[in-house]
């Protein structure tokens, strides 16, 4: 199982697989989002508002679902670190 933790700007960004998903989980002082797709790598990607969350959206690319979670957190998209892991996200 792959698993990255990264940290920046006061915003830690864990990676890691389940047996279904590859999940980007942010948290930092204003709170906590996550990013997920489908083990496979190849659907929609899901923004939560945490890791076992609820689905907030749905999009196509990486960049509009980092800027969903950093308005979740409350911190500009260009300040959430990005594991190497997860650079490859989305369509």
């Amino acid at each position: 199982m792959t698993e990255e933790t990264v940290e920046a700007g006061g915003v830690t960004a864990r990676y890691y697989e389940t047996e279904t998903e590859r999940v980007l989980a942010f948290s930092g002082d204003g709170g906590t989002a996550a990013v997920a797709q489908n083990r496979e790598g190849y659907a929609m990607l899901k923004v939560r508002p945490s890791a076992d969350g609820d689905e907030l959206e749905r999009y196509y690319g990486f960049d509009m679902a980092l800027d969903h979670a950093a308005e979740l957190l409350g911190v500009d998209p260009t300040d959430l670190p990005v594991p190497e892991a997860a650079a490859d996200m989305g369509m």
